[in-house]
């Protein structure tokens, strides 16, 4: 995860996250880009955000957002009165958060965290199912941070598609950040993954052309 780590502390995502402004790319190896949305991320939650918000509300427990970038999420859901943690590699994402009055920890997702098993619900948006290249793993360790009748909350892409690519970030000036592993699923190829780290399929719904899944622990993992 070193390297994953390291592609985020300073590249032009950080620099984004700190003015607030794009654009930004995710650039792979066949000089396909993908948008990355800074400006909303930076912006505080609105559309679909609230139908994440909306079910973390109605558990009534504390909510880790991994991957939580400048704390939009964590904000609105202190803002709720749910309790939320954000973690982050990004020291300037994290500095944002704090900075909006949310909690944050400039961590892995799969380093050593807090009341690890015990959290109602840990979040996976903005395309952070792709952290480390690796879902089935990624999956695995937030099925370990949730409590037995908790819930993993994740934003998949709108259309289905099943691949793991290698990125860099790119600014606006053409700058690239150093190159590390990502991942991106829509639902079926999510639901796939999420049977082998012993999580089953709750709900599925789309809010403003954002499509998410909410999935559950189950006794073990599918085979």
């Amino acid at each position: 995860m070193s390297g994953t780590a390291t592609a985020w502390i300073d590249d032009p995502f950080a620099d984004a996250v700190r003015t607030g402004r794009g654009p930004l790319w995710l650039r792979s190896d066949d000089g396909h880009r993908i948008p990355l949305d800074i400006e909303r991320w930076c912006a505080p939650a609105a559309g679909g955000d609230h139908s994440l918000l909306l079910r973390c509300f109605d558990l009534s427990a504390p909510v880790v957002d991994l991957g939580c970038g400048p704390g939009r999420l964590v904000a609105a859901l202190l803002a709720l009165g749910v309790p939320a943690l954000g973690v982050d590699v990004t020291p300037a994402a994290v500095s944002r958060t704090l900075g909006l009055g949310g909690a944050a920890l400039c961590r892995s997702v799969f380093d050593r965290l807090p009341a690890e098993g015990r959290w109602g619900a840990a979040l996976l948006a903005d395309g952070n199912l792709g952290i480390g290249g690796n879902p089935q793993a990624l999956l695995r360790r937030a099925a370990e941070l949730v409590a037995p009748d908790g819930l993993l909350l994740v934003e998949v892409e709108p259309q289905e598609v099943d691949e793991r690519v290698t990125v860099r970030v790119e600014g606006p000036d053409g700058r690239l950040g150093p190159p590390f592993a990502w991942a991106r699923l829509g639902a079926g190829a999510t639901v796939r993954r999420a049977r082998g780290a012993g999580l089953v399929e709750s709900e599925r719904w789309t809010s403003h052309g954002r499509r998410f899944l909410a999935l559950r622990r189950c006794a073990a993992p599918a085979r």
